[in-house]
């Protein structure tokens, strides 16, 4: 049975189709027509989907976010927890989603336009962390949340990272472990994030990092990630 069009199957059907023409032919010589007859689609399908080919490029990460939102719309009984659950969520879809988000990477990385976008869209999922945690945790510090949040997203694009561009074999588990080494580190559990003790004695641990201005936010990743890899 064919997946209809408003499945996620076949959105993610037609973005890989849109990727292998771009890494063969290149992004501005492919036409959202060359998609569709590669699709097997018609154009006027396409459009009912998508707003253009940046966008069928990017069709993953609208479905992890809304995925994201729908896990945290849930009832948690630890919401700090819940965020790094979420975060594990969007990993684990990435890991099945391996060669797609691979060659989403070698496209991106060639297109200085789409790299900024692709830049705009991972900041979505920490904004969603942080007005999830503003509701769920309302009387915590916004400062502290904002900077839970920022780590978590970091950490979870840094593993990734690691997975799709330098292909290290990195398992779910993996990432678990140092989105719980983050929850410790910013003492989540004065805030109801658990009772783990490890985590009290570094609830003051913080990390100051300078930056030169304009230093691009995949550098600022990386160097975060071999410093708390050492």
């Amino acid at each position: 049975m064919r997946d209809t069009e408003d499945s996620e199957a076949f959105r993610l059907t037609v973005a890989k189709a849109a990727l292998d023409l771009f890494s063969v032919r290149g992004y501005d010589a492919t036409s959202v027509d060359d998609i569709a007859e590669a699709s097997g689609i018609s154009r006027r399908t396409f459009f009912r989907q998508f707003k253009g080919k940046d966008d069928v490029i990017f069709v993953d990460h609208e479905i992890l976010l809304a995925q994201a939102a729908a896990f945290l719309e849930a009832e948690h009984d630890d919401p700090w927890v819940a965020v790094c659950d979420a975060a594990q969520l969007v990993f684990d879809r990435f890991t099945d989603w391996k060669e797609y988000a691979r060659l989403r990477y070698q496209v991106v990385h060639q297109n200085p336009a789409l790299r900024d976008r692709e830049i705009v869209t991972v900041f979505k999922y920490e904004r969603l962390f942080v007005e999830y945690l503003r509701s769920a945790a309302p009387d915590h510090s916004h400062l502290e949340t904002i900077q839970f949040c920022a780590t978590i997203t970091a950490t979870h694009n840094y593993v990734l990272r690691r997975m799709i561009r330098d292909g290290i074999d990195i398992a779910p588990a993996d990432l678990q472990t140092a989105l719980s080494r983050v929850r410790a580190g910013y003492g989540a559990t004065g805030s109801g994030a658990g009772s783990d003790s490890a985590s009290a004695g570094k609830s003051d641990d913080v990390v100051v990092a300078v930056f030169r201005r304009g230093t691009s936010a995949e550098a600022v990743v990386d160097a975060l990630g071999e410093h708390l890899d050492g």
